[in-house]
């Protein structure tokens, strides 16, 4: 066993200079990084220095106004990013499990699901798990799935990706059908236009539109189908969220397609109008972990309580 001493008196940098590292390589900058781990700016600097010095490569381009990842730092941050989700699973796990701490869930929803979604996804887990606390954000897609695999999020709800990275995976699946909205004023016009594909593709084309972020999965995959119906229109305006985009409708600002789960919360809306396109788009939800060899009882509990 003597060449594990001789290689950890070698290390080029512990636990905590790595974390350090992807503090910086997160926030691309020195003085944000400083400011979350509670240290100096030339502080933090000088242990990114050492680091390098250590293993005789940049893992960081230095400008006047911000840090770049080099290929070699980019190489080491994705390989080290479940090392160090790892320890702190473990950390987390020992203080719930042999400590009077209190369980909780983590739990990051994806800017592109409604309000009315929410109960769904945490009633039956108040009932059922009243001692497990949850702390919920909403974030887009791309930041839900880096914060699982660091471990600053225990599961994401979210319209996944094509692929996921390799450290996660899908623990449940739930369809999410969309209906066409827009305002009474709008709806009459709707409904006036003869049965047939061209009116409907002709009419289209006069709305303005008010469609998610294409930079979303989701506002991706719906622009993807609407292209295929033959309705390639161009956005008036693109929202991060449907919520909005309904409030928008409801008051006669344009179209959109939303989810009809998300209605539920518009009931008293009498301004808003469900318009019957033939076609229906369906986007896929999920339920989004890290993996781990075994999950936690109440993280597994909680999961199977979604309602969807």
């Amino acid at each position: 066993m003597q060449w594990v001493h001789e290689y950890l008196k070698t290390t080029p940098f512990d636990l905590y200079e790595l974390y350090l590292f992807h503090l910086v390589v997160r926030h691309g900058s020195f003085t944000k990084a400083a400011e979350v781990a509670g240290l100096t700016q030339s502080a933090i600097t000088r242990q990114m220095q050492g680091i390098e010095a250590s293993l005789g490569l940049d893992l960081l381009e230095r400008t006047t106004r911000s840090v770049r990842v080099t290929a070699a730092g980019e190489f080491l941050y994705q390989e080290s990013v479940r090392l160090l989700g790892d320890v702190e699973h473990s950390l987390q796990r020992l203080r719930e499990d042999f400590t009077d701490a209190k369980k909780e869930v983590r739990v990051g929803v994806s800017r592109s699901i409604g309000l009315a979604h929410l109960p769904g996804f945490f009633h039956a887990n108040f009932r059922r798990l009243p001692h497990v606390a949850c702390r919920v954000s909403c974030r887009p897609s791309v930041e839900i799935l880096s914060a699982l695999e660091a471990n600053e999020l225990d599961l994401g709800v979210l319209c996944p990706p094509r692929r996921l990275p390799r450290t996660l995976e899908v623990r449940h699946r739930f369809a999410d059908a969309f209906t066409l909205v827009g305002s009474e004023e709008i709806a009459a016009t709707f409904s006036a236009l003869p049965k047939s594909r061209q009116a409907r593709l002709a009419w289209a084309e006069q709305q303005n539109w008010l469609l998610l972020d294409e930079s979303s999965n989701t506002g991706q995959r719906l622009r993807a189908w609407m292209t295929k119906q033959g309705c390639t229109v161009e956005p008036a305006m693109q929202l991060d969220g449907f919520d909005l985009i309904i409030n928008l409708a409801a008051l006669g600002m344009g179209v959109s397609f939303v989810p009809i789960r998300a209605l539920a919360l518009y009931g008293q809306k009498r301004h808003l109008h469900r318009l019957a396109w033939p076609e229906r788009f369906e986007r896929e939800l999920a339920v989004v972990v890290r993996r781990h060899r075994k999950m936690p009882p109440h993280l597994d509990q909680f999961v199977g309580n979604f309602l969807f």
